[in-house]
């Protein structure tokens, strides 16, 4: 096992800065900006193209994941002059946009500063936030906690501005963040019952006020967005409610999602006036989005109960319970989390490649811990389950879009040996092909879940590629074959990484392999053909999508869920 020295994830300005240039450049040679990778001409380890009037060109390499090139060095050469800094990289690759496109292109740029600052707050303060996580508990509901402060330091697997929140000062982050690992209290809004949609039971310490529904408020929400969400929305008679007694609340690794700390199974997702993961993907909460989610819960628990070998090793929270107010920033759900969990380890699957206080990696002091110092035997065990759970919903007409955040990986032990199991939350926005619905649950289990309710009816579709291009780019890409491409980037020395990643890529094919197995003939058929074997693999345009391009330019019909077919395939066995 290769352990990580204590100051590693403290970097100087320097490589912060080069660092997140190489991710922005890879992402623009994967999604093909401007045309540069696919009208570019490759001349040994020379990619040369046209940015408007000017020759440029970028020192490339063979890429694996998701891209057929990435760059060697992260310099842009114009014109014989090379460019190394960040905004003047930007600035050059300007003159290559069209004007029709420039809109988004200057937001991208101004996304990458604000990730640049952000990296250099987080280095800032990191000392300070691991002070706080000294002697915090790591089990139950509460631990899961410190492994989100933990996950916050990482960058996306895929998005290179991950760590970019739209328009929110530095002081804010600090205040709100998960890295900076804050407490705050909640504000309450009341307004008239018959003006809002509300569902399930709230928490016993949910604040009342006479007939009237009360919902809470992200601070950050009350000071910047609500005045014109009731004006928007014709809550004129709402009021705030200002002798609620505090309650301390703690972001989750997604920050508008808050831990309320005196009752820990409980979070309470709320909208947030800000994007993340592109300037057009907002983090409000749409009208209808928190029903969807609701239906689809009740879809899953409905698998759950065909399915003998998934009861107690795949747990759903509950998401049942939300208010709307007819405005994406009027809305809460509240997260109920099994109250089985107090002994167990909570970690989300995004924390596993975090470094923790003492230097190692999540995953190594989980692995010794439970695993016998086996970090690939951990990978496995989490890898078999779910593999074999979203296979298994793919057979009902069902894919999840259960990224490496939403999926908790559970760890504890059961009669002395270890138990792996993972729970699933934020069920909305899968794809669920409607025929195959019916054809597996039937219509009654399907209108006892809600199914004819959908808000989103871009959720249903009728053929079942939608649903490979989401458990391949969702589940494969990002949940199990990215950590391995990470471990392998830590291994000194090249015939070192290429083992690592060796042992990585065979256990995630033996697992599919496994897992389509016990799918239907025709569905393990379809599997191989669009994944093992296939010539290249879907890629999500993220940046393109959510920010370089307008929807009319992109013909994006759902900004996350939009997809090229270049990327190389790391699953194949045939050296292609």
């Amino acid at each position: 096992m290769t352990a990580v020295r204590p100051d590693e994830s403290v970097v100087d300005d320097h490589r912060a800065e080069r660092d997140l240039l190489a991710r922005v450049l890879d992402t623009l040679l994967r999604e093909d900006f401007q045309q540069i990778r696919s009208t570019g001409t490759r001349t040994g380890d020379r990619l040369r193209f046209r940015l408007g009037p000017h020759d440029a060109e970028l020192s490339v390499r063979p890429g694996r994941f998701l891209s057929p090139i990435e760059v060697r060095e992260p310099v842009l050469v114009v014109d014989g002059q090379p460019y190394r800094g960040l905004a003047e990289v930007l600035g050059r690759l300007r003159a290559g946009v069209d004007p029709a496109d420039l809109p988004g292109f200057d937001d991208f740029t101004v996304e990458c500063a604000q990730t640049l600052n952000t990296v250099r707050s987080q280095q800032e303060h990191r000392a300070d936030t691991l002070g706080l996580l000294a002697g915090a508990t790591r089990r139950g509901p509460a631990g899961s906690l410190y492994y989100d402060t933990l996950a916050a330091y990482l960058d996306h697997p895929v998005y290179p501005t991950g760590r970019c929140r739209f328009d929110l000062s530095q002081p804010e982050l600090r205040r709100y963040a998960p890295e900076f690992h804050p407490l705050f209290a909640l504000r309450w809004l009341s307004l008239p019952a018959e003006s809002v949609d509300r569902q399930g039971v709230l928490p016993d310490w949910w604040p009342t006020d006479g007939d009237r529904a009360v919902f809470p408020v992200h601070p950050l929400t009350a000071d910047r967005a609500l005045a014109g969400a009731l004006r928007e929305a014709g809550l004129t008679d709402a009021r705030e409610l200002t002798d609620v007694p505090a309650r301390p609340v703690m972001p989750t690794l997604s920050m508008r999602t808050v831990a309320v700390l005196d009752d820990p199974t409980t979070h309470v997702k709320l909208p947030l006036p800000t994007s993340t993961l592109g300037r057009r993907n907002r983090r409000g909460i749409k009208p209808g989005t928190l029903p969807d989610g609701a239906i689809t819960q009740r879809l899953l628990t409905e698998v759950l109960a065909r399915e003998a070998r998934f009861p107690g090793r795949v747990l759903l929270a509950d998401e049942q319970t939300y208010g709307q107010g007819g405005h994406d920033q009027l809305a809460y759900l509240v997260r109920r989390h099994p109250d089985t969990l107090a002994d167990t380890e909570i970690v989300a699957l995004a924390a596993l490649l975090a470094p923790a206080p003492d230097g190692r990696l999540v995953l190594h002091d989980l692995a010794d811990r439970y695993f016998a110092g086996e970090p690939f035997a951990l990978l496995d065990a989490c890898l078999e389950l779910l593999f074999d759970w979203q296979a298994t919903l793919l057979t009902y007409g069902i894919a999840l879009e259960s990224h490496q955040q939403n999926i908790s990986l559970l760890l504890d032990r059961a009669g002395g040996r270890t138990r792996t199991r993972l729970l699933f939350r934020d069920n909305d926005g899968p794809r669920l092909h409607q025929a195959r619905l019916t054809d597996t649950l039937g219509p009654a289990a399907l209108s006892a879940a809600g199914l004819a309710e959908l808000d989103d009816t871009r959720m249903l579709v009728d053929s079942l590629d939608p649903l490979l291009d989401m458990f391949i780019t969702i589940t494969v890409h990002l949940c199990a074959a990215a950590p391995m491409f990470a471990l392998a980037r830590r291994q000194t020395g090249e015939a070192a990484a290429r083992a690592e990643l060796h042992t990585g890529l065979q256990l995630i094919r033996a697992r599919l392999e496994e897992a389509s197995r016990r799918c239907s003939a025709a569905d393990a058929r379809l599997l191989r053909a669009r994944l093992l074997d296939a010539d290249t693999l879907p890629v999500k345009a993220m940046v393109t999508a959510g920010t370089l391009l307008t929807k009319q330019r992109s013909g994006a019909v759902d900004i996350n869920k939009f997809y090229l077919r270049s990327g190389p395939n790391y699953l194949r066995t045939d050296g292609r």
